[in-house]
This record gives C-alpha cells, structure tokens and sequence, in this order.
C-alpha cells in the first residue's frame, strides 16, 4: 500500500505546524520538515521538541534562507526530500505541502487511489507555447541571471535585468530540456524523486542554470519530472485543490466550505483560512476516519467563476472578495503616513526602510507612478488601485511576506483613511503638519495644473489663498474624525517630540525614533 511522505515548507504558526504533523503522521504516513532559516528561531525550536518523539518526523538537515521567486525555496525543498528519502525507506510517495493545506480525503482513501494509479502528479505545461503565466515577465525568466530577490531588493533586481537586456547578456537554455511550468504542490513517486537527485548530481550545467531563474519552484521540478519520466506516467495536474481570483489571488476557503471541498478531484486543499478552527478540526478528523464513499462532483472552479464573475451574493463565496471580504487581514498593522508635501513623507519612509525591517510604499493611491510589483494588473492605474483598494493592500502585504506595512496618502485622501479604519486590522495614521510659505504654494499649483509658467502675479495672488485654505481644510478635516491610533509630527516640533509621535506609530524603541525625526534635511523644501 501506498505511503506517504509530506515534504512541508514552512515559516510560521508553530502550533499549527506541530498539529498539522500529528495529523497526517497519526495514520502511518511521514513528514519530512523544512523551516525557514530567517524565521523566529523559538518557533522552530518549539516545532522540533514537540515532534521530537514523532519516529515518522524527521527536519532538513539544512535549513534555507527563503525568498519568494528564489532559488531558496527549491533549495529548501531538496534539503527535505533528501532527508525524507533518507529517513523513510518505506515510502512510496512525495507529496509537497504547505501549513495552509489541509487533507480533503481520509488517508485511506488517498493512498488508495495512489496505488490505482502508478502515476506521477505535477503540472507541467510547455513554458513558452502554455498560457500557464498570465501576466508578467515569460522568457525573462530563463535567458537572464537573477540574482536579487526582487521583493526585497528591488532596485537591484531590476537594475541587474535592465542591464542585461541593455547590453544583450542573455544565456542559452540547456539544449536537452524542454522547459515546463506548473503548480509547485506537486506529488511524485520515490522512482521518480530519486532519478531527480541523480540527475542533479550529474548535472551541475542545470543547477547553475536553475540557480539563477526567476521564480524556479514552478519550473524546476515541473521540467526535471518530463525529463526524466515518460508522459504516459504523468498526470499533469496537482492533486491539491487550489483556485486563484482574476487578480491572482489564491481563494481561501472558511468553515462553510467544508462540502465543497470534498466533492473536488483532489487530495488537499489550499489555502485554509487561520481563522477557520471548525475546518481545520473537520478536515482532520476526516483524514483519520475510515471514510471512502466521496462523491466527486468538482464543481468548485467553474461555482467560483460563476459567482465572482457575476459579482453576485452567493452562499459560499459572497461577494467580490474586493467588494466586502477584503479584510487585511487580523493581527496586521496597516501604518498610514498622512502628508501634503510628498517629498517629506518620501524622505521619512526611506528612513524607515533603511532603519526597520518595515516595508513601505510610498503614495501608492496618489501617485500613478509609484514603483509597485506585478500584482496581475490591479496596479496598473490609480482608478484600479483605490477601487480594489483592500485586495491590493491585501497582495502588497502578501508581495513583502510582512505583516506591518507604512503607506503614504494625500491629506486629501480622507475616505482611504477612513475605509480603512473600519478594518479588522491594527491601522494607525501619522500626520505630518508643514507649513506652506507662497514658493511652495506656487510649485504645488503648477505641479497640479492650476497655474503654468506665464500665469501673472495678480491671478498667482488670488490662487494662492484658496490652494492654502484648501490644504488647511483637508487637515481640519483629518482631525475632525478623531482616528484612534493617531499621531502627529510637525517641521515646528521638536526633535524629541516628533520622536515621542514616531514611537507611538511604529513601535520602535526611543533610539529609533529618534533617528527618525533626526532624518537630514526631513522638512526642507
């Protein structure tokens, strides 16, 4: 019979992690873990002593640094197969996983229907002819050297691909291998696990090669598997149930999805709600039943585009997940910077990049070129940004892998600030409060299209009043409603009083702080 060895990567929620383990261990079935190597260090501590006596448990022998996009993750991934293929002599399957997938069949049912069918399942879909990739970059995946992670270094990355393609420093795909993409849940045989690690071991030319792609967990394993394996024993699809918005989003599913998720053709689902504790007991209660008479109806996909598509009320799914369930979700703190001179907050965000290990984006809402990540085009205007205002705070906080975030918005930008004050998250708003001589009054009206370079002294006079009484309001106005969580900076302040304002908001230590309202040349003009 079919036995099963789940290769879990992982980085946080160390007690559902350990709960996750027992349960898919508890029917005889193996797990081999992977835990991040930047993560909290009493987290994996916690994990390894609670499954310490676990015999069918086993962690990497080398952890990871993970990075989105990295080579890492797949690093990460071979460190735990290695172990899990070590230590599990009697295991029949590899079956990756996530701490967000929950088994949707009992074990009984999963490793029969692994042993009717002596298959491999992975997508791998042809990576140029396909239209697996959506959006984004395609061949400049392959023909360039990545080599920075491009969430958290940016600038770089994408100074290191301009360059290349500047100058035309593209590199050949390895001439044997036919390139393929897919879902990285993937479930493959020990046959076909073991001829991958032979194949790397004489294959250095593909390591490097892989090494330096973007984004290799959805090709690496996907192209080695069509490499090494005839297509008639592979099933190109994964067998962990799993569906994505129009905009990219992966659908989580709560408590009411229960009978849906077990009429879909899979073995796992992703992603299952933190907050869905009725779920996560059902569906591990069923992985340890003895349950086999499934009906398999798989209407999920085709219900969701349904539904969402009409932007109907549905009973599972609601509305638009932008419209009303678009929550940022509990225990994250969403840090709003509410400034009228751009240049100011830009400076003090920079500080804060360079001083915390805070994520921040500066006037995402205001300002049409602001440097966001490819999020499936939901921020390619402003009009998309502020309408879908929650799903693209939602992905920006998912894009940095963070859960605290500073943004910048316009003073004038009162209904952002009170939309999303009324989120289940931690919000707070720092205001900036400058003074406006008539030189900066001046460049804000020609920079707004007001006034232009021949407009005379007599109607520059008569604007004036009204862009400063206009700019006074938006800031009595702010005021007015009173925010909780709200702090104020000032150029007239003084050092430690903007400090005091800056430790408030970011719960930062007073040194901190300090040399943040210390920042040169913060307010000047």
């Amino acid at each position: 019979m079919a036995q099963i060895a789940y290769i879990l990567l992982c980085h946080k929620n160390p007690e559902a992690i350990i709960r996750q383990a027992k349960r898919l261990t508890a029917a005889g079935d193996y797990m081999a873990v992977h835990f991040d190597a930047s993560a909290n260090a009493e987290d994996y501590a916690a994990i390894r002593a609670a499954l310490a006596d676990d015999p069918n448990v086993v962690f990497a022998a080398k952890r990871a640094k993970c990075g989105w996009g990295e080579w890492s993750l797949v690093q990460a991934t071979l460190y735990a197969v290695n172990a899990a293929v070590d230590a599990f002599p009697k295991a029949t399957h590899f079956y990756m996983v996530s701490g967000d997938c929950m088994p949707i069949k009992s074990a009984g049912y999963a490793h029969r229907f692994l042993d009717a069918h002596d298959m491999d399942y992975v997508e791998s879909f042809d990576f140029f002819k396909s239209n697996w990739i959506k959006t984004g970059f395609r061949e400049e995946r392959l023909i360039y050297r990545h080599f920075f992670n491009e969430r958290t270094q940016k600038r770089r990355f994408y100074t290191a691909l301009e360059l290349q393609q500047r100058f035309k420093l593209t590199r050949p795909i390895p001439a044997d291998l036919d390139i393929m993409i897919g879902s990285q849940w993937w479930c493959l045989r020990r046959r076909t696990i073991e001829a991958i690690l032979g194949f790397i071991k004489e294959r250095p030319d593909v390591m490097r090669f892989f090494r330096t792609t973007w984004i290799p967990d959805e090709t690496f394993f996907q192209t080695l598997t069509r490499h090494l394996v005839p297509g008639r024993e592979i099933d190109s699809r994964t067998l962990t149930f799993l569906m994505f918005t129009d905009y990219g989003m992966p659908v989580t599913f709560y408590n009411d999805h229960y009978d849906l998720l077990l009429g879909q053709d899979g073995l796992f689902a992703r992603k299952i709600s933190s907050e869905a504790h009725d779920l996560q007991e059902r569906l591990g209660d069923l992985y340890a039943s003895d349950r086999m008479d499934f009906v398999i109806s798989n209407e999920g996909r085709r219900l969701f585009e349904f539904l969402t598509g009409r932007g109907r009320v549905g009973r599972r799914f609601a509305p638009r997940f932008w419209e009303r369930e678009t929550t940022l979700g509990r225990g994250r703190e969403l840090l709003m910077i509410a400034c009228k001179k751009w240049h100011v907050a830009k400076r003090l965000v920079a500080a804060i990049e360079h001083h915390t290990i805070i994520p921040a984006v500066a006037y995402l809402f205001n300002e049409e070129d602001t440097p966001l990540p490819d999020l499936g085009g939901i921020e390619t205007t402003l009009e998309k940004r502020s309408r879908h205002r929650r799903a693209l705070m939602r992905m920006v906080f998912d894009h940095y892998d963070s859960d605290r975030l500073v943004i910048c918005l316009d003073t004038s930008s009162l209904d952002l600030m009170q939309d999303f004050f009324t989120d289940r998250a931690v919000v707070r708003l720092l205001e900036i409060e400058c003074r406006f001589d008539d030189d900066y009054l001046i460049g804000h009206a020609k920079r707004v299209g007001l006034a232009g370079e021949n407009t005379s002294e007599a109607t520059m006079a008569r604007l004036l009043p009204t862009i400063r009484h206009d700019m006074i309001f938006e800031r009595d106005s702010i005021r007015d409603v009173d925010f909780p969580n709200a702090t104020r900076m000032s150029d007239t302040a003084s050092v430690d009083e903007n400090a005091d304002a800056l430790v408030q908001f970011l719960s930062v230590n007073r040194d901190v702080a300090r040399t943040l309202a210390e920042t040169p040349h913060l307010f000047v003009d």
